[in-house]
């Protein structure tokens, strides 16, 4: 397969594209990021990227914590809207009609029509370059029910989850295979 090269730069897609929630102060925010991440299964930890210029980043540098809401395809307007605008000057909550829910853990809300949200305190900050890496350990899990079968299992690709891709919002609704399939045995006939 021929391929042709370029200068270096974030070609690491697809991306979850994820709306993240703070609180400091009594005010609440929501951001659009896509540079989201698992860190560790054990505690279990994830992180974030933010530009210090982004309004979410001091809200969240100060009261250390945040919640990951995930949201599905019915919300695509909504995260981009909360890409490309600044909560700064105006409640993009109230703008793109996002019902706030309180946390069990942490004071910045989840918002109701995302099926999964992670709230999250901060452990550490790494300053990287434009980005600063907020690295966050999961304290709550909430999943949509819906996306449980009667033995309490999830699936994920029920929810029509949204991934960026090099300037595109896709969907994640089709599973190719499960973990561990390649080198599965096979059940003798009889």
């Amino acid at each position: 397969m021929a391929k042709v090269t370029w200068k270096p730069g974030t070609m690491l897609y697809p991306v979850p594209a994820v709306l993240v929630t703070s609180h400091f102060n009594g005010i609440d925010n929501v951001c659009t990021v896509s540079w989201v991440g698992t860190v560790c299964t054990e505690p279990p930890m994830v992180s974030i990227s933010l530009r210090p210029e982004r309004y979410s980043f001091d809200l969240i540098a100060k009261s250390k914590e945040f919640v990951i809401n995930i949201p599905d395809r019915k919300l695509v307007k909504a995260v981009d809207f909360c890409g490309v605008r600044s909560g700064k000057d105006i409640d993009k909550f109230a703008i793109v009609h996002l019902s706030k829910q309180p946390a069990k853990k942490v004071k910045a809300p989840l918002i109701e029509q995302c099926p999964l949200a992670l709230e999250c305190k901060v452990t550490r900050v790494i300053p990287l370059g434009s980005h600063h890496q907020f690295i966050g350990k999961i304290l709550m899990v909430h999943a949509d029910e819906r996306l449980l079968d009667k033995q309490g299992a999830l699936h994920l690709e029920r929810a029509g989850l949204l991934c960026y891709n090099h300037g595109f919002y896709c969907v994640v609704d089709k599973q190719i295979g499960k973990f561990g399939f390649s080198v599965k045995k096979r059940k003798k006939k009889n």
